[in-house]
């Protein structure tokens, strides 16, 4: 049922927002597009699946013997199942294959998505915060936006330096939550403790994985700026990183499907001193197309994780 209110809603957004733009010059946009910048955005989709499946390999321990080739299988399927499924089921395919293929605790392999995605988190509000502090021409919502975001990563940053401080947030986070999500708080502040005496028993290792995450996360900004120059459009690199980075957390917010509808209209709106809503329109449909091509590309391994999923379902 949510599901299907958060496909509701996007489709409501993009509603909005294509009768309030001409969506004859939206056509007009890509006819015009440029095809070898296009053919070089669109493609890279695949270097950064290559250096996402190679971070969880770095990130699983060895003793699961997680070859290239399966890391990539796995993203890709569990693009498909984040698209499909609720509940990032694809995440807990990544967690239920460690503990069944690689003799990884379930705990463990737990912590471990929760460290993939908190590393993405804190690549993307790095990136965010610099774009921000470059951005020349600050009113009262960007000046607002550049400290809730430095806030957010210095908060980030602590949660996973600090145990003591994860300690204390999680429990006033479930001491003034519902009693629903207190239970997940408790489950997760469990796991987070697990995955920072994991991680930080080996600090090269951290620092390896830190360094891959933050140039995995400028391979998602590079390419939706590669998208703008595809559309034959104009944005200053370093503004489009703080612009973008925007957009992608406006499409984090729990209400809409995979983001559409939030992230179209956050990219129409802030990116509107560059270009008129048109280009902007595009650009969303571009960015959606991220997590599409992927999809499209796990379809072919996505019957083995689906038994994986029930086998998982059964325990």
């Amino acid at each position: 049922m949510k599901r299907l209110i958060s496909i509701l809603v996007s489709l409501g957004i993009l509603v909005i927002i294509y009768t309030r733009i001409d969506f004859g010059g939206l056509i007009e946009v890509f006819k015009n597009c440029n095809p070898f910048w296009m053919v070089i955005s669109l493609g890279m989709v695949a270097p950064i699946t290559l250096v996402t499946a190679w971070r969880l390999q770095q990130v699983v321990p060895p003793k699961a013997k997680l070859g290239f080739g399966e890391a990539n299988r796995l993203i890709l399927a569990a693009s498909v199942l984040n698209m499909v499924l609720p509940s990032k089921m694809g995440d807990i395919a990544k967690a239920y294959f460690m503990r069944e293929k690689g003799g990884v605790s379930g705990s463990l392999s737990l912590s471990i998505v929760v460290f993939e995605k908190a590393s993405d988190m804190l690549s993307l509000l790095l990136w965010c915060a610099f774009g921000l502090l470059r951005y020349p021409q600050k009113g009262a919502f960007f000046w607002t936006m550049t400290v809730g975001v430095i806030g957010g990563l210095a908060i980030g940053v602590m949660l996973l330096g600090s145990r003591q401080f994860a300690q204390v947030f999680f429990l006033v986070g479930r001491r003034f939550s519902p009693k629903k999500i207190s239970a997940k708080l408790k489950t997760l502040q469990v796991s987070w403790g697990e995955m920072q005496a994991y991680f930080w028993g080996d600090r090269g290792q951290l620092l390896k994985i830190t360094i891959t995450s933050i140039f995995l996360w400028f391979l998602h900004l590079l390419q939706i700026w590669l998208f703008i120059l595809a559309l034959r459009a104009q944005a200053p690199f370093f503004d489009s990183l703080a612009l973008s980075s925007l957009a992608i957390l406006a499409g984090l917010l729990p209400l809409t499907f995979a983001g559409v509808g939030t992230r179209d209209a956050a990219l129409v709106k802030l990116y509107q001193p560059y270009f008129p809503p048109p280009v902007g329109a595009a650009l969303g449909l571009l960015c959606t197309s991220r997590y599409i091509l992927p999809a499209i590309g796990g379809l072919p391994f996505l019957s083995q994780y689906l038994a994986t999923l029930k086998a998982f379902q059964k325990k």
